[in-house]
């Protein structure tokens, strides 16, 4: 913006009037001008200031982000003669030929689950679980002779290892006992048979071998080592197996939750460690990124009820079509793209920052003006409504306030990182119309939504109903949005919205300050850095999708969704969950019964607040 100059006194005028007048309006063209000038330059202004913090290898930015992203030191735990002896035995050569015999004898056990399971004694298909349960009786004889073992609502498996003080909150490992089908039809595909658990030196080959047997076997050798070494907890150790997991936990572990929850009480546990996030190289850092947050989770069936009739008379629109233009509304705009501060990706970038070579300085530069508060306001977001956008204006004014500049720089590296960020939508399913010359008198399609940390429900329904009201109006049907209209009664020349009972709010998020000694979580990264060396930087990390934690939250705020095996020649991705080949190396599966060993310990001595 350029100053506006100063008006000229007329010709002729004597010099000191015109002086005089030039003294009057000095000072206000001088505040005009300078206020014009910093409201242009405030970025830059920000920029350079930003830029001095961010130079030089001690600068105030790295302490910033090394504040909000602190490491414990490895932790051990104290020396025990028969427990390091234990402990030792793990890397030899015999342990880790028994565990693969053990994890591979698990795979061999086909427990599938399927998404239309009936009734546990109606269903045969449950039976299988019997068969597992035989097998670990078989494999693991100390904890099925010197523990308490409860199975739950049948097939859920329960083991207690009391600790001998009682006022200590116990230690709690979670697994589940199933694992996705394999489509008959990709059996050929497989390098080895999908239930051969095949082992061919390097890896254990077969469903579940990864999701999530490997953890499964891994606590229950933990347990057994530790008994054989005549290990005496203080601290009560418990295992929960659930068996439907694949699809979520209805019947396993919310009965094994509730057992627990009515023995414990709330926050009655001190810590949860189920499936999840490993490692991952990143910015040329190794990171553990155990989940600390899980997204939420929607469907939401939408059905379009219109007059039927014959095809060769038609409506202008039949249900396929009104349905059609209600996708088309959904899908042309995206939720935005906002960084919570409690989302644990914004702890991510400060570790990156602070110890990562490679982090890219733009996003270095936003993060430390959203530290500084600067930038935009501290985004404290919540439940705002999202007004439909096109996809190019997706952060233009979404939410109240500005787009999130550094939510937006990280979301360039791809929709993995962005979905972090972002509530998702994907139309899955879609049904309707039964014959070509009949108008079809019912469509139905699902939208299935994963929530944003910051954000609930109510934001994709009030969202959702707003778009339907629109295609509602213009072809004169009546809206039941969310008012509990069951599937299957859907009043004629309607559009309705439904849920489902897989609905799930944005999971509490774990506490995870690595400077506070006497949090679990400082517990589980020193146990990490133990094991993997202090070139491992902890970071807490978030899950798109859901584990069986859901069910445990009033147990503890203390959740970790965590698969600590790692494999440093192993590369990335190479675990192919839900897919053909799926497999785990040796060395991650030993490395996790380590790490679970040492774990074990470490709670066992804790100091916990």
């Amino acid at each position: 913006m350029k100053a506006v100059a100063a008006p000229r006194a007329p010709q002729g005028a004597a010099d000191g009037s015109r002086a005089s007048h030039r003294r009057q309006i000095k000072p206000w063209i001088l505040a005009l001008t300078v206020s014009a000038l910093l409201f242009v330059n405030w970025g830059f202004l920000e920029d350079n200031l930003l830029q001095h913090l961010l130079s030089g290898p001690s600068s105030h930015g790295d302490a910033a982000f090394r504040s909000g992203c602190a490491q414990p030191d490895p932790l051990v735990p104290s020396r025990h003669p028969s427990l390091d002896q234990a402990y030792e035995r793990i890397a030899g050569a015999s342990f880790r030929n028994a565990t693969v015999r053990r994890l591979s004898g698990a795979v061999q056990v086909k427990t599938e689950s399927f998404d239309d399971l009936g009734a546990i004694g109606e269903d045969p298909r449950w039976d299988v679980f019997y068969n597992f349960h035989r097998y670990l009786q078989e494999t693991f004889p100390r904890i099925h002779q010197q523990l308490q073992v409860e199975k739950v609502n049948t097939h859920g498996l329960l083991y207690t290892w009391p600790g001998s003080d009682a006022s200590l909150k116990p230690t709690l490992l979670l697994a589940h006992q199933d694992t996705v089908p394999v489509p008959p039809e990709t059996v050929d595909s497989w390098t080895y048979p999908p239930w051969s658990g095949a082992y061919d030196g390097k890896y254990i080959w077969g469903r579940g071998a990864s999701d999530c047997k490997n953890q499964l076997i891994a606590a229950m050798e933990t347990l057994e080592l530790l008994l054989e070494a005549k290990f005496q907890p203080r601290r009560t150790v418990i295992l929960s197996f659930g068996f439907d997991e694949e699809c979520s936990g209805l019947r396993g572990a919310a009965s094994l939750a509730a057992v627990l929850h009515r023995r414990y009480g709330d926050d009655g546990i001190a810590v949860i460690v189920d499936e999840g996030s490993s490692f991952e190289q990143t910015w040329g850092t190794l990171f553990a990124k155990p989940g600390t947050a899980e997204k939420g989770y929607l469907d939401v069936p939408i059905t379009v009820r219109m007059p039927g009739g014959h095809s060769s008379v038609p409506s202008d629109h039949t249900s396929i079509g009104v349905l059609s233009e209600l996708i088309t509304k959904i899908e042309s705009s995206r939720y935005p793209t906002r960084l919570a501060e409690l989302n644990p990706y914004f702890t991510q970038l400060q570790c990156g920052a602070a110890y990562s070579p490679d982090f890219p300085s733009a996003l270095k530069k936003l993060l430390l003006g959203r530290l500084q508060g600067w930038g935009g306001r501290r985004h404290h977001h919540h439940h705002h409504h999202h007004h439909h956008r096109r996809h190019e204006d997706e952060d233009k004014g979404a939410c109240v306030g500005k787009p999130d500049r550094l939510a937006l720089e990280a979301a360039k590296q791809g929709p993995a990182i962005r979905y972090l960020m972002q509530t998702s939508q994907a139309v899955d399913v879609i049904s309707g119309g039964v014959k070509v010359n009949a108008l079809p008198e019912r469509a139905t399609v699902v939208v299935n939504h994963r929530i944003n940390v910051g954000e609930t429900s109510r934001v994709v329904k009030d969202r959702l109903a707003a778009l339907a009201a629109e295609v509602a109006a213009r072809h004169n049907l009546t809206l039941h949005a969310f008012d509990g209209t069951k599937a299957g009664e859907e009043p004629p020349e309607s559009i309705t919205l439904g849920t489902n009972e897989h609905e799930l709010e944005v999971a509490p998020v774990t506490p995870a300050d690595g400077s506070d000694a006497k949090s679990p979580y400082a517990v589980l990264a020193g146990t990490t850095r133990a094991l993997y060396g202090d070139e491992v930087v902890v970071t807490p990390g978030i899950m798109t999708g859901n584990t069986d934690t859901r069910h445990y939250w009033r147990l503890t705020k203390h959740i970790f969704r965590f698969s600590p095996g790692y494999d440093p020649e192993d590369g990335p991705g190479l675990g192919a969950i839900h897919t053909v080949d799926e497999r785990v190396s040796v060395l991650n599966h030993v490395n996790m019964v380590r790490w679970f060993v040492t774990f074990v310990r470490n709670m066992d001595e804790a100091d916990l607040d």
